[in-house]
């Protein structure tokens, strides 16, 4: 008889919400998961609902629940700072991998992360689509060539509804292009105004943009006197998010303790 692979056991943080939604419903498309726990608000009025009639791929056999009873392999959380913080240590006391989607993260949230991967596996990551990813390396290696003979600007796009600015995605790439760089985030300029505002050579401005229902548009621009670059990423539908983080799920699982980015799901 054909062996069958054992499938992951995972939950999903905030899974009647948009991104959970689709978490639950490409994670039972993909057939390498098993959703055990789905988690949300102790208030949501759907609690006790079967997810994947949420989700809009039928009954699943897993209903809406605001505490994690089983204890799954790999727990996937884009929800919110205060939030993730819970359901982190609820991950560290009982063994569970974690993929951090959550934004907004301050530096008492990563050092929080750090104590964590002593003793679970954590990929966090401020976006989790393959091609950003990719983006962070490019811009780093374009950055650390070209060097301050060429002007860095970040533009980042989102919907009219997200909370935070600049985003997390534009946050990262300003990071890797710090590090390859050896800047500190002090380069950062965070748009402009005023009457004597010329630009420092050295600067990386970061400038946000928040429109209708843009869904995630970033741009590296890379410009000199007489030539410009532009490294540009468009994320048209969420689902390039779930499934970036159903890949890093499918990658943590098993993993040692330890932190992880999306940059070791690549091989990076």
């Amino acid at each position: 008889m054909p062996q069958t692979t054992k499938k992951i056991d995972l939950a999903i943080t905030g899974a009647a919400g948009r991104m959970g939604q689709r978490l639950v419903a490409l994670s039972q498309a993909d057939g390498a998961f098993k959703i055990v726990g789905a988690i949300e608000r102790p208030d949501h009025p759907s609690l006790s609902r079967d997810a994947g009639e949420i989700a809009g791929v039928g009954p699943i056999g897993t209903p809406l629940t605001f505490d994690l009873r089983p204890t799954p392999q790999v727990l996937i959380d884009f929800s919110s700072t205060d939030s993730m913080r819970h359901w982190l240590k609820t991950c560290r006391d009982r063994g569970i991998a974690m993929v951090i989607g959550t934004t907004g993260l301050r530096d008492a949230d990563h050092a929080t992360i750090d104590q964590a991967s002593r003793d679970i596996a954590v990929l966090q990551a401020p976006n989790m689509s393959l091609g950003v990813n990719l983006m962070f390396k490019i811009a780093a290696e374009i950055a650390k060539r070209l060097g301050d003979d060429y002007d860095i600007e970040i533009v980042e796009a989102h919907h009219r509804f997200k909370k935070d600015a600049p985003s997390g995605t534009a946050a990262g790439l300003a990071e890797s292009i710090l590090q390859s760089t050896g800047k500190k985030k002090s380069s950062l300029v965070y748009g402009r105004k005023g009457d004597e505002v010329p630009r420092k050579r050295g600067d990386i401005g970061v400038h946000s943009l928040r429109i209708g229902d843009e869904v995630g548009k970033h741009t590296a621009y890379f410009a000199a006197l007489g030539e410009r670059l532009e490294l540009t990423h468009i994320a048209t539908t969420r689902d390039t998010f779930a499934l970036g983080a159903l890949r890093a799920a499918k990658w943590l699982a098993g993993k040692k303790a330890g932190r992880y980015g999306m940059g070791d799901v690549l091989g990076f």
